[in-house]
């Protein structure tokens, strides 16, 4: 499986991917983000699903960029191309894939911008090739194992928060996803893109960069749970101690 987040927030865009690849009982570490830099623009693209699904669609997006003679405008036209190369591998693969018992499985994000978007944009792309945006009361996307740090983004993420808190926010949404899925780990690929600067940052972590601050999350999050305020837990406690104490004794019959 696969964890990859990507977050849209007014100041820009933060997307963060786990790099372990497992297959049987074999795992590796490959990298699941790849960044393009076409004229007038950047973006990058992050995969969940079947590896060779994302070797062969990539491969095919990068010989499309290559005879492309337009640029992009806007990076949904972008997105439309990459979504053309998913529908070909569908054509070229799904049948033997679901004949031999698998889904056609790859689900994408896109993050960055061209020169006429007027602010970062971030889309997912689905199997069948088509796509959604972000909007401001869901500024994010997450493929993957995406049960365990979804509930993170949902509560400590807003459109209008900086790239900074957006990237503490995805590091513990991964934490989280990492502490309880056996097929999501260390090391990290993070990218980072500040609007209208039509560059992208990268840059990998590995478990001893996070292992300190893991530690410090699982402390704080024992530590709010022992100090959460509430009286209705002090009555329903009240009542679970007064049916626990002792019944007085019953005379014994003359």
């Amino acid at each position: 499986m696969t964890y990859c987040v990507a977050m849209n927030v007014e100041e820009g865009i933060v997307g963060l991917s786990d790099t372990l690849i497992m297959s049987g009982l074999e795992k590796a570490t490959l990298q699941k983000v790849s960044v393009y830099s076409p004229p007038h623009g950047t973006f990058f693209v992050m995969t969940s699903g079947l590896r060779s699904l994302r070797d062969k669609t990539l491969t095919y997006l990068e010989e499309a960029l290559g005879e492309r003679d337009q640029p992009f405008e806007r990076l949904y036209q972008a997105v439309n191309l990459l979504a053309e190369q998913v529908r070909r591998v569908a054509r070229e693969d799904r049948r033997a894939l679901v004949e031999s018992g698998m889904s056609f499985n790859i689900h994408t994000l896109i993050g960055g911008q061209m020169e006429r978007d007027a602010a970062a944009k971030l889309y997912l792309l689905y199997p069948e090739g088509n796509w959604v945006d972000t909007e401001s009361l869901t500024p994010y996307h997450v493929i993957g194992s995406t049960g365990y740090g979804k509930p993170i983004l949902d509560r400590a993420l807003k459109a209008e928060d900086s790239m900074r808190h957006a990237f503490k926010v995805a590091c513990l949404s991964f934490d989280s996803t990492r502490i309880s899925a056996a097929d999501v780990d260390f090391p990290i690929d993070v990218v980072l893109y500040r609007r209208n600067s039509f560059r992208i940052v990268e840059r990998r972590f590995e478990k001893q960069d996070l292992e300190r601050l893991s530690q410090w999350w699982d402390a704080r999050v024992r530590r709010a749970i022992e100090e959460t305020p509430g009286e209705w837990f002090d009555r329903a406690y009240d009542e679970l101690d007064a049916s626990s104490s002792p019944s007085p004794p019953v005379p014994a019959s003359p």
